[in-house]
């Protein structure tokens, strides 16, 4: 336990310290993410720009992630236990890629539909059945889904054969 603290110590400091705009904190046994993280990283917040917290066991994203790091372009929380996402995800002005692979959501996290920017969703491994797939086909800018080992209903998975403005794999 101590040894991951110390690792998410270092990992945090060198953030600041060499003025990254990327924080990895993948790996780290996290099961939430850190409070005392957000008041180290407050007043280099909006220069952070890509977050992972990819392979922890992390059973929910904090809101205060989303309200902290407003400038996120992207996020990695792959490798976790999350079920679902704080609605305020959908406030997220500058996301661009959201990597949700090998969780445990079993609904597709709605919210996502609301973000203008959001390019690149990848949902594969979690246990979702339904896509809202005309609500991401009104995303203006997505390129990119990747829903391939979901239990997807058979009116999901025909809908994603036809074609659409982004890329589908399922």
């Amino acid at each position: 336990m101590a040894e991951a603290v110390a690792n998410v110590a270092r990992r945090v400091n060198a953030t600041v310290e060499e003025g990254k705009d990327t924080l990895d904190l993948s790996n780290c046994k996290l099961i939430s993410f850190p409070d005392g993280v957000f008041k180290i990283l407050k007043s280099v917040s909006d220069n952070i720009r890509v977050i992972t917290l990819a392979d922890n066991e992390m059973k929910s994203v904090s809101s205060k992630l989303f309200s902290t790091f407003t400038q996120l372009r992207e996020l990695d929380v792959h490798g976790n236990v999350l079920t679902k996402l704080p609605d305020i995800v959908g406030e997220m002005e500058h996301l661009t890629c959201i990597n949700l692979a090998n969780n445990s959501f079993s609904v597709f996290p709605d919210k996502l539909t609301q973000i203008a920017t959001l390019e690149r969703i990848d949902l594969e491994g979690n246990g979702i059945t339904e896509v809202p797939v005309e609500k991401l086909s009104g995303m203006p800018a997505l390129k990119w889904l990747n829903v391939k080992s979901n239990p997807l209903d058979s009116n999901t998975q025909a809908a994603l054969q036809s074609p659409r403005n982004f890329e589908t794999e399922c």
